[in-house]
């Protein structure tokens, strides 16, 4: 066999396997953008992020560890997404529900698969601190003039 048609051989060895999503599985999924806090409430929180499209089912996970002790990330919360791989990127958004009014969290992000097997995003510890709640004391009462009511504003 003739050195060229080696090299050829190998060449096109080498973009099948390329675009075998089982082997694609062993690149690592990069984060390029975020994470962030899109919003926040007295009780919930939005985390948003993009990342490289993982490898593996369409069918993921887009998850978020927290806590309110940075070295105890013990919670969790989780989104479904359906991934394109026609897509480089993928943006991810997690819900977080059941937070404590004023209160700050800490929370690392992360994908998954189906089975909850990591994709092995490798992020860095972030925090957000949710809403306090508006007593009803801060708000200003006003009286109209034409119908004698009493309004609260903001």
């Amino acid at each position: 066999m003739s050195r060229s048609l080696q090299t050829l051989i190998a060449a096109m060895a080498a973009s099948l396997i390329g675009s075998n999503p089982i082997v694609a599985q062993q690149i690592p999924v990069q984060i390029i953008v975020g994470p962030a806090l899109e919003s926040a409430t007295e009780k919930s929180a939005i985390i948003r992020w993009m990342s490289t499209t993982p490898a593996g089912p369409a069918e993921h996970f887009g998850v978020v560890h927290y806590g309110t002790d940075p070295k105890d990330l013990s919670q969790m919360a989780k989104s479904p997404i359906r991934l394109n791989m026609a897509h480089p990127n993928t943006i991810f958004r997690v819900r977080v529900d059941g937070l404590m009014p004023g209160t700050t969290y800490y929370y690392t992000v992360d994908s998954t698969g189906p089975d909850g097997t990591s994709d092995g995003v490798k992020g860095t510890v972030n925090q957000f601190t949710t809403r306090q709640v508006e007593s009803n004391r801060n708000r200003k009462r006003i009286k109209t003039e034409a119908t004698g009511r009493t309004l609260s504003s903001p």
